[in-house]
C-alpha cells in the first residue's frame, strides 16, 4: 500500500508480512492503461470505418483494412469488455487497500492512545 496517506501516519510503500507490497498509484495507473489502449483501439477503428475500401491505397492495403475493420469489430467489443471487468477488479482491490490501509491506520492510533493513556495512568 504505497499511497502516501499522511492522516494515516503510513509511510509510502508499507508492506504486509514484509513480503508483499501494494502500490495503490501504479495500480490506478495500470487502470488508467487499460481504459486508454481500448479507447485507441476503438478509436483506430472507427477512424476506419469512415473510409472506403477505394480511398486508402492498393487493393492489397484497402483489403487487409477491410479485413482489420470485419475481424475487430466483434473483438473490439469483446476486449472492452474484458478489460472493464479487469478495470473494475483492479479499482475495487485498490479501494479494498485505501480502506484496509486507514482502518489499520485508526486501530494503530487506537493502541497507540490506550498505551500511552495506561502509561500515564500507572505513573
Amino acid at each position: 500500500m504505497s499511497r502516501s496517506n499522511a492522516s494515516s501516519g503510513l509511510a509510502k510503500g508499507v508492506s504486509l508480512g514484509g513480503e508483499f507490497t501494494v502500490d495503490l498509484d501504479h495500480l490506478k495507473s495500470f487502470g488508467d492503461t487499460l481504459k486508454r489502449s481500448v479507447e485507441e483501439l476503438e478509436a483506430a477503428r472507427q477512424a476506419l470505418a469512415h473510409v472506403r475500401s477505394d480511398q486508402i491505397g492498393t487493393a492489397r492495403l484497402d483489403d487487409a483494412c477491410d479485413r482489420f475493420q470485419h475481424r475487430w469489430e466483434h473483438g473490439t467489443e469483446r476486449l472492452k469488455e474484458l478489460i472493464n471487468t479487469v478495470g473494475a477488479g483492479v479499482e475495487a482491490t485498490m479501494l479494498s487497500y485505501e480502506r484496509f490501509e486507514e482502518e489499520l491506520s485508526k486501530a494503530l492510533r487506537r493502541m497507540g492512545d490506550t498505551a500511552a493513556a495506561n502509561a500515564a495512568g500507572t505513573h
